[in-house]
């Protein structure tokens, strides 16, 4: 359960199956925009077992919801959004600035938020309202007119309640690709968007990746995983604590510790061993697992590097000086810093926010947050002057490239 591991072959196992579900997602993709809403209520018997009466979710069903959940529960995601809309309100650029660089020559950038936006929030046999409040909030921070979300039958109350906590527009009972088929392409109920966000299984993902060319995604989100950068100091029943919340989420979720030190690790194994035994979800718990296991570097810069090239979603950082090692991370989705910075605060509380990107994607993807909903246009502002300072270098370089009637759209305003 507890082992020794191969970094290449441990981040070989993280890739996404994607290739084996693409014939089955082009179908689905293939029904939705032929067929809409039958479609989607026709998938939905077949891969959930549920008669869909209305694809959309009433307000009246949202104010009912509420009924349904735990008072505390309620005052806790409440909370959670107030973190979260305070983090990310910190992420929110100017809509416009413009700085004069020159005498006559002024550039700025003009953000601007996208109109309309869907998000996928996973369900059906469990309740994710964390993930409900993640995809949104940062939407509705950064200013979108309209955001909708999809979530699997039979829906929760609980997802409805935080969805009706973030401000969401439109809530619909549809899940897995169906349901990314239908927020890029439209369908009779549901409107088209211009961008999709959330994490889902490997067909939710695969729809994502499939229709790029209909809406912009977020980026590949697959089975949750946590590298934990520890020495000596590391506390070993902390970070068996963090390695079971992640290995709890997913049969499929991987945790690796990367340490100076094999006593820890094996500390750390001892602790592991003895707390997923009495664990609620063991047996999950054991199949993520056979995923998990450690690396011992022979010193700190060994033990960055190879947290480097695992390019986590989750990585905790537990030495004697995490902020020396901090500078030297360049490819996580999510960092935890100290022994007391449980990765499981940023799962819910802490205002971070925890839809990332997994299976090295942190190489080439950050994660959610308020730039993931907004468009920047570059602006110039060039007055008279400012074209004499630079029209002999355009006209230049423009007739060097033989684009002759780029070079006289500045000579005949040079010429007045």
């Amino acid at each position: 359960m507890w082992k020794a591991l191969d970094i290449e072959t441990w981040i070989a196992g993280r890739r996404s199956d994607l290739d084996r579900v693409k014939g089955s997602v082009s179908e689905i993709v293939g029904r939705v925009r032929a067929e809409g809403d039958d479609a989607l209520i026709d998938l939905t018997k077949k891969f959930d077992g549920i008669d869909l009466a209305e694809i959309a979710v009433s307000d009246e069903e949202r104010e009912a919801a509420y009924d349904q959940v735990d008072a505390q529960l309620v005052d806790s995601l409440v909370q959670a959004e107030v973190r979260i809309s305070r983090f990310h309100e910190l992420q929110r650029g100017r809509d416009l600035w413009l700085q004069e660089m020159e005498p006559g020559i002024t550039l700025g950038v003009k953000t601007t938020p996208l109109a309309r936006v869907g998000a996928y929030v996973p369900g059906g046999r469990a309740a994710y309202p964390s993930t409900a409040l993640m995809c949104t909030i940062p939407a509705k921070v950064a200013g979108v007119r309209e955001i909708c979300c999809c979530t699997p039958p039979p829906t929760s109350p609980i997802t409805l309640v935080a969805l009706d906590i973030a401000g969401v527009d439109e809530i619909y009972r549809v899940g897995g690709a169906q349901a990314i088929a239908a927020m890029a392409l439209g369908t009779e109920t549901i409107p088209r968007v211009e961008k999709i966000v959330g994490p889902g299984n490997v067909f939710v993902t695969a729809a994502k990746m499939l229709l790029r060319d209909e809406a912009e995604i977020d980026f590949p989100a697959g089975p949750s995983e946590i590298a934990i950068l520890a020495d000596g100091t590391a506390n070993p029943r902390f970070i068996a604590a963090d390695i079971l919340a992640q290995a709890e989420h997913d049969p499929n979720a991987a945790c690796v510790l990367v340490t100076t030190d094999a006593a820890l690790a094996d500390a750390v194994g001892a602790e592991v061993k003895r707390m997923a035994e009495g664990a609620e979800r063991r047996e999950i718990i054991a199949k993520a697992l056979d995923h998990s296991g450690y690396i011992v570097a022979s010193d700190l810069d060994e033990a960055a590097a190879t947290v480097d090239g695992i390019a986590p979603e989750h990585l905790s950082v537990q030495v004697a000086d995490p902020l020396a090692i901090l500078n030297r991370i360049r490819s996580a989705g999510s960092i935890f810093v100290g022994p007391y910075s449980a990765v499981a605060c940023g799962d819910y509380a802490s205002g971070t926010n925890h839809v990332l990107p997994t299976a090295g994607y942190a190489r080439l993807y950050s994660g959610l947050d308020v730039n993931h909903f907004c468009r920047r246009s570059t602006v110039q502002m060039i007055t008279r002057e400012g074209l004499e300072a630079i029209g002999d270098a355009v006209e230049t370089i423009a007739d060097a490239e033989g684009l002759h009637a780029h070079a006289e759209s500045v000579r005949v305003r040079r010429r007045g």
